[in-house]
């Protein structure tokens, strides 16, 4: 969870202020922006290391890049930072440059700021900390994450040393002082660390949409008591799915390369360093470490304290052969005797992002942002706007249906070719076939491109985004054909509240996040149920009353487009969905080059959605489609979610009949004939001879 408590000045304690100072910056307030000397004192420490081992930026430089810039490392983005760093030094005092450093910079675990480090690590307000606290903290922005307490305790407490050693050495506390504060017992916050790291981006938003709300002093100092639609079973199930998924996709791209490749001379230093870092080896977790020796079936592996094997046949995925001295990170399995059984591990570089809401009450059960909220805040559920390809398609098909076209209607897929002005546009099936003319069921659940373009020519780019309008899509939407293929860019989100259209009878459904607020007396300050549905007031012959979820399409057509749906799973791109042994409708999508994989589905109480790619961009892969790249991420979330209840098909409404047909003319089948059972609206089915 991000989280920033803005701390005054004058609540930010005298100590607090030196101990930063002392371990981020010595010449702070001597210099005006950039240290020379601490640049000089960085390489030479450098140097004599071989390695990486201090910054030179100092905290003016740090507090432009966590405002201004990104964290590309560039030249470009150096001089940049250095000449910002001077400019807010001619308009700043350093105390006011260090008061905004203070409550800006990242101290790991989602928190900025010294106001909610202090309250997420001891529970405290920074006026209340002790230097044993105090030291730990400004020991974090180096690397917040390697040095929590939380994660590496001995790590953590080497660097809050390091901090006091500084501090004693600037003359802000003596010797005494900085040997008692080492000693004093760290009382740690407790945390649960699964559903924290999973629920991340899910309370992230809620914690926005809470300040937006009621305001920072509400959120942070008002003792609101704040329930979620979050499910934690359901959201770690879709923590682990996503990351699953993501993980296979990376492999299936190869092996990036080590991290690092050391000398034999900076071998042994490494291995002291891993002696460090390593100590407390369990099975599950990552961990740095270094390639000693290949042979002929295992690749051993220095973790510092022991030394592991990696079984070469699990290797397949790496382009050539791992070497000596290559710093690797390796996943710790079980213990064969006193030797970890490892695998090589890789951190994806793509993303993804997973929502999943019950039906029909709206309520968000599961949302996932990303691969870790740690590495990037950005929620891709909700923020990001990507070309939604095939995944689009449901909402031409159900827009021709409510436009009088039926399951059977026959459409031409054909080569065609557009033209406008110098530019010229030659759509083609994924597989670069043409079938003729075929039924709509077939086009879609084969996600025939130009069959589709010709359905929308049909029903009218006009129409189709007055229709897009109506299943809630708010993002712009190219108003041309190439529309019908996806090349709008829209949210999961979106996405994800127009295919409920299709599983609710024809209901747009509020997405709910927030069930209550309460304030600290107990006042509930606002409470959320889900909407009664339009249809339910219609059946009882009522006129629809305050706050509701209005149909916005026939409940008839909508059972149309969801059994249309459910033969893309049974014979279509969906068919990974099979797995799961539940009645659903769901759909693939892919975008030009493999840029975008979607995949979203349904059953009649539970939707959910993925969306895979890259933040910049580019192709995901060869073949990496929505099928192959998000559809198993689906599939192992939806497992867990419906895990022990017993399937359940949908509703057919009164409005719908079945009735045979010869799927390759839409007409009546005779009985000495082959034919297959069509749901039609009542009055729209094929009459005899018809």
């Amino acid at each position: 969870l991000q989280r920033r408590i803005l701390v005054p000045n004058e609540r930010i304690p005298r100590l607090l202020k030196q101990a930063f100072v002392a371990a981020e910056d010595a010449d702070f307030y001597r210099h005006r922006g950039v240290s020379w000397m601490g640049i000089l004192r960085a390489l030479v420490k450098n140097v004599e290391a071989g390695r990486i081992v201090q910054g030179g930026s100092t905290i003016t430089q740090q507090l432009v890049r966590s405002l201004i810039l990104d964290r590309e490392r560039t030249l470009s983005r150096k001089i940049k930072e250095v000449i910002l760093a001077r400019r807010i030094e001619r308009h700043l005092s350093k105390d006011e440059i260090l008061y905004l450093y203070l409550n800006q910079i990242y101290l790991g675990h989602g928190n900025y700021g010294i106001g909610a480090a202090s309250d997420y690590y001891f529970g405290k307000s920074p006026d209340e900390l002790t230097l044993a606290e105090i030291s730990l903290l400004a020991g974090l922005p180096k690397a917040p994450e390697l040095y929590s307490p939380y994660r590496n305790f001995e790590l953590a407490k080497k660097r809050q040393w390091y901090v006091l050693r500084r501090m004693v050495e600037e003359g802000y506390i003596s010797e005494q002082e900085a040997r008692r504060a080492y000693a004093t017992p760290l009382r740690l916050r407790p945390h649960r660390r699964e559903l924290r790291d999973a629920s991340a981006y899910y309370l992230e938003y809620v914690r926005q949409y809470l300040v937006e709300r009621y305001g920072e002093k509400a959120v942070y100092e008002g003792g609101l008591t704040v329930h979620v639609a979050m499910d934690s079973r359901l959201q770690k199930a879709a923590f682990r799915a996503v990351r699953e998924g993501l993980l296979a996709l990376d492999r299936r791209q190869g092996y990036r390369g080590p991290e690092r490749i050391l000398s034999e001379e900076e071998m042994e230093e490494f291995h002291s360093a891993l002696k460090e870092e390593n100590k407390d080896l369990k099975p599950g977790r990552i961990y740095l470490g270094v390639v000693t020796r290949v042979e002929e079936d295992e690749v051993w592996v220095d973790l510092g304290l022991k030394e592991g094997s990696i079984d070469r046949k699990d290797l397949g995925w790496v382009d050539g052969d791992l070497r000596r001295g290559y710093v690797i990170r390796v996943k710790m399995g079980k213990m064969e005797g006193e030797i970890p059984q490892l695998e090589l591990y890789q951190e994806p570089e793509v993303e993804g992002a997973l929502l999943a809401m019950e039906l029909p009450t709206g309520y968000v059960r599961a949302m996932i942002g990303g691969w870790d909220f740690y590495r990037s805040q950005f929620n891709r559920a909700l923020q990001a706007r990507r070309q939604a390809g095939s995944a689009f398609k449901p909402v031409v098909y159900a827009a021709a249906l409510s436009k009088g076209f039926a399951p059977s209607s026959i459409v031409l897929d054909a080569p065609v070719v557009y033209r406008e002005g110098d530019e010229v546009w030659r759509p083609k099936n994924y597989q670069e076939r043409f079938y003729g003319p075929v039924p709509l069921r077939f086009a879609l659940a084969h996600s025939l491109n130009c069959a589709t373009l010709n359905l929308a020519k049909k029903v009218g780019v006009g129409y189709l985004v007055r229709f897009a309008r109506r299943l809630g899509f708010t993002s712009p939407l190219n108003p041309d054909l190439s529309m019908a293929l996806g090349s709008s860019s829209v949210t999961l989100l979106e996405m994800v509240r127009a295919y409920a259209v299709f599983a609710t009878g024809g209901h747009l459904i509020e997405p709910i996040f927030v069930t209550k607020v309460t304030d600290r007396n107990g006042k509930v300050l606002e409470e959320r149920k889900p909407l009664p549905l339009e249809g339910e007031f219609r059946g009882y012959g009522l006129e629809p009353k305050g706050r509701y979820s209005p149909r916005v399409l026939d409940e008839g057509v909508a059972y149309l487009i969801t059994n249309m749906l459910q033969s893309v799973v049974r014979e279509g791109t969906g068919w990974r969905a099979k797995a799961l042994g539940w009645p659903c409708a769901a759909k693939t999508g892919t975008t030009d080059e493999y840029t975008d994989a979607w995949f979203i589905g349904y059953t009649p109480r539970l939707i959910a959605g993925v969306w895979v790619g890259f933040d910049d961009p580019r192709p995901l892969g060869e073949d990496e489609t929505g099928s192959r790249a998000a559809a198993p991420i689906w599939v192992s979330f939806m497992k867990e979610a419906l895990k022990g209840l017993p399937p359940e098909d949908f509703a057919v409404p009164e409005d719908v009949i079945f009735v045979r047909i010869d799927p390759k003319t839409g007409t009546l089948a005779s009985p000495d004939e082959p034919g297959v059972f069509e749901p039609f609206l009542k009055g729209t089915e094929p009459s005899p001879g018809g």
